[in-house]
Order: C-alpha cells, then structure tokens, then sequence
C-alpha cells in the first residue's frame, strides 16, 4: 500500500493535481498547476531530524483518547524533519484505580520518540473523572476543583514528572483553559493549577523548561490577569513561554492581538517567551474543530500551515504544526466530526492511508528552515506591488549570503496558483547564484540572468513570481535538492 500513487482532485477554483507515494521521500511528490516562466532544475531534497537543527513542533496530541494512534504514523515522523513532538499524557488514561499508575501506554509513545531521537514536549491533561470534582478527561472538560481532585491531579503530577526524568525537560500545563467559559471566571484556579504542577515539575526536574496556560484565544487581557497574578505570587520564574493557539482562517489575522500578548509579558517577564504550540488547518471543508466553516483543500491547507510557520518564526515565536494525523473525534468530546488537521490522511481505525500535500510542503519547510536563523532588516526591502505580502529575510551566518520569503497575504489561502510579478530591490543585498524556491511542491527554478541587476550595493529582481504561498530566493549553494 505504502507503494501505490495517489491522485488529489477536484479543488474548487482550479484543477489541481498532487501526486503522493506512502513513503516520505521521493521526487515530484506534489504537482499543481503553478506556471512559473523559469527553467526548473531540481526539487528540495527532505532532510530527516538527524540532518536539522530546528526546534519545530510537530503535534502527536490525542492519543490520551485513541483519536489516533502512534504506532500508525511513527515511521513517518523522523523523515518529516521536525525535531520535536507535542503530546497530552493523559492522566484519566493513566490512572484508572485511585493512586495506580499505569504508564505503559504512554511509554511505548514516549520511549520509541526518544529512540528515534525525537524531543518530547509533554503536556500535563486533562481531568480525571474517578475523582470527584477532578475534571474531565476531554477538551473543555474543566481542571480539577474539589480538594481530593487537586491532590489527586499533584500526586500524578509528581509520579510522571519522576518517571521520565532524564526524558522530558519540556512541559505545558493543560490545554486551552479558556474555551471553558465558566471555569475561566475564575482565572486565579487556572493560575493556581500552572503553579502547583510546575513547583512539583521542578523540584523532581530542576532544569525542566514549562510552558504556562496553553491558551486558545490571544486575549491579552486574559493574560495580563494571569502575569499579575503570578507576579503577585512571586512565580514568573516558574516559567518559560505562554503558549496560544488562536486559530484564524487568514493566518496574518493573528499577529495583531499576539503582539499585545507579547508586550503583556514583557510588562513583566524579561525571559518569558511565546509559543504558538498548536495550530493548523483542515484539508477538507466543513468537519471538526477548529477552522471548519471554510472549503478548503489540500492545496490550500498547505498553503495556511506554511504561512503561519513561517509568518511566527519571522516574529520570533516559537512554532510547529497540528497535527501528524487526522483524528477520530468521540462522540463525549467538544469535537463531534473528524478534524482533518493532520499531516496525514487516515482511516476510521486510525491507520495511515497517505501522506497529504501538506507534510511534503512542511518537508520542503524543515529542509531549509536551518537557513532561517539570522534576520535581516526588511526596511531594506522595496516590493513594488500594490498587493498585500508579508515578507522575511535572512542572512546565513558562514557565507553571509542573504535569502528572502515572500508571499501575497491579503486572504484565507485559496486553491489560485497563478503568480503575478512583482520587482524587488534589496539595499546592501548579498546574493552570488539566486534560485527560486516554491515551498508548497519543493521545486527549484533557475532565475534568468535578465531578470536580475546590480547596481551599487542594491540587487534588483525583476518579475519576481509571486502568489499566495510562500516562495523562497536563496543561493543555490545553500540548499540540496535533486
């Protein structure tokens, strides 16, 4: 089965093909009908997690619930290119009988992503119903309230924090609180719960890094209720990130009210960072969770996933992607239908049926994300167009050559993929051999020695090719590709 092709088809607007193998690796893995009036010379070559020096997150959540399954998807993680993964451990799944833990499930999860050479962020969820008033094991299920659930939840806490010591030095504490409109009332229970499992967290893992709230909305005002109270409290350093999700259907939608979140913290925090710890979109319209009243498409889920990425990673902010896999919601819940986030497409029993456009566009992402760690000055930039873009450049460190990412931004990322042209001209730019670079198929395009021209320190590019997917011009020496 891992052998057979797979033809997508039947996106909206255009007729777009993508043609994927089972396996990971390989070239011409996504077509589509980009017409670009460059001569191609190769596709970006995947980098495995071995090759890469990011520190991307890659979500593995759910498997506390069985909404999808591990062991299914594992083979698919390490060549993707992304070194880190986020899951839930599942106290409710963990202890089924009052003060017995059973960690089997999850050391199977755990020690397998370790032997790979997988980083492990693991967050502390959800509730667990053998307690009275100790939550629920779903999202928006409420934390624990009662004192028996409270002690009950720290001494699970302290369990798993001293069962993968020397394992997991990244941890979150819940997931989005914030949904839960009632409970939320009272943020200081929330705050009181981060304090507790990241005092205990520490003093068994003293060098453990935790990330605070796991919010699903990019309420500053939230927040700052939250940081004053653990000012108050003498526990900032207890922390450090506040992770949000904040799930917008135009990926730059976000960044507005994420910029307020960061001048809350820096009110009160000089080391408490943003982490973007769970976002993506579906690849099919109209299904569960997140993002659902849009008809989307596989070439379109691509398009969103790259532009977040890189749109957080241009603003400093921690980031990954949700999720490996598509999840089977159960019918207890919040999510009623399945969520087609995943990076994979899978069947009713969990398994892989294919990779979707979106891992390869992640890969091609991951395979020169290494690239993308020195910015330059954008100010130095001039994109003659009078649409809407967002752009990031780069230097790299050992050869000082500079690079750029350019894409139109003004929608919800559609299945369109005619370019227009647009100039740019790069003050003190330092190209040698520039290349076009699509990130949604990996394809490499020789720009024509007419279309580019130097004069003084400034480049210039001309009918530079651009749409709503992120392209990236980068010096061929810089990248591998075949």
């Amino acid at each position: 089965m891992r052998n057979q092709i797979n033809v997508l088809c039947h996106f909206l607007l255009l007729w777009v093909v993508s043609s994927c193998t089972h396996t990971p690796v390989s070239e011409g893995r996504v077509k589509t009908n980009l017409a670009v009036p460059y001569e191609a010379i190769g596709v970006l070559s995947p980098k495995s997690i071995h090759e890469v020096k990011n520190d991307l997150t890659l979500g593995c959540e759910v498997l506390d619930r069985d909404y999808a399954d591990y062991h299914q998807y594992k083979e698919y993680i390490v060549p993707l290119g992304l070194k880190k993964i986020r899951l839930q451990a599942g106290w409710a799944k963990t202890e089924k009988i009052k003060g017995v833990y059973d960690f089997a499930w999850l050391d199977s999860i755990i020690n397998d992503a370790v032997g790979r050479g997988i980083k492990i962020w693991l967050q502390a969820s959800y509730g667990n119903p053998i307690y009275e008033g100790g939550g629920t094991p779903y999202l928006k299920g409420g934390w624990p309230t009662s004192e028996e659930g409270k002690t009950a939840w720290n001494r699970w806490v302290e369990a798993m924090a001293l069962h993968y010591k020397g394992k997991v030095y990244e941890w979150e504490i819940w997931n989005e609180p914030d949904i839960n409109k009632e409970q939320i009332k009272d943020y200081k229970s929330l705050t009181d719960l981060n304090i507790r499992t990241a005092e205990i967290i520490k003093r068994i893992e003293p060098d453990a890094k935790i990330a605070a709230l796991a919010l699903a909305f990019a309420d500053a005002e939230f927040l700052e209720k939250c940081m004053q109270d653990f000012k108050e409290r003498g526990k900032l350093e207890l922390f450090d990130w506040i992770s949000y999700h904040q799930y917008v259907f135009r990926p730059e939608d976000v960044y507005p009210k994420v910029e307020k979140m960061r001048q809350v913290i820096q009110k009160y925090s000089d080391h408490i960072k943003l982490w973007q710890g769970e976002n993506g979109a579906p690849s099919k319209g109209y299904m569960g969770g997140a993002l659902g009243a849009y008809q989307w498409s596989e070439v379109s889920q691509a398009k969103w996933a790259l532009r977040r990425m890189l749109g957080d990673h241009g603003r400093d902010i921690a980031t990954g992607i949700f999720s490996i896999a598509d999840m089977n919601y159960g019918g207890n819940d919040a999510i009623k239908k399945k969520n087609v986030k995943g990076l994979l497409e899978t069947n009713e029993q969990n398994q892989v049926v294919r990779a979707k456009v979106v891992y390869y566009a992640v890969q091609h992402l991951a395979s020169v994300f290494d690239l993308l760690q020195h910015s330059v000055d954008v100010h130095r930039f001039e994109v003659k167009t009078d649409y809407p873009y967002s752009l990031f450049a780069y230097q790299d460190e050992k050869s000082e050559l500079q690079s750029f990412l350019i894409w139109y931004d003004e929608a919800t990322p559609t299945n369109f993929n005619q370019p227009t042209p647009v100039d740019v001209e790069v003050a003190g730019g330092k190209f040698k051999n520039p290349v076009w670079v699509d990130l949604l198929t990996g394809k490499v395009y020789k720009i024509p020695a007419g279309d580019i021209s130097k004069h003084g320190d400034k480049y210039c590019f001309s009918n530079l090719p651009v749409y709503d997917s992120p392209i990236m011009v980068v010096d061929q020496s810089l990248i591998k590709y075949e």
